[in-house]
């Protein structure tokens, strides 16, 4: 698995959801959204690379969003 490949798409859909004037409801999208879309093994990738380097290359809203749904997120 690539995880600068997958940075940047996490990336990427974080900028999607900045522009939603509800940052609370941004936050919550973009964990459902990786949840939905992303497959088990992207998450367990994208996690561990979370967890290995304190979410280097994320956007905030990105790594916030991942914070707060992990649970969720590794399922």
């Amino acid at each position: 698995m690539n995880i600068e490949h997958l940075v940047k798409m996490a990336n990427q859909i974080g900028s999607f959801f900045s522009t939603m004037p509800d940052r609370e409801q941004a936050i919550a999208d973009l964990a459902s959204h990786l949840k939905r879309f992303w497959e088990p093994r992207m998450r367990k990738a994208f996690l561990e690379h979370i967890e290995k380097t304190q979410g280097e290359g994320l956007d905030p809203i990105v790594l916030e969003a991942v914070n707060r749904h992990m649970q969720q997120l590794a399922v």
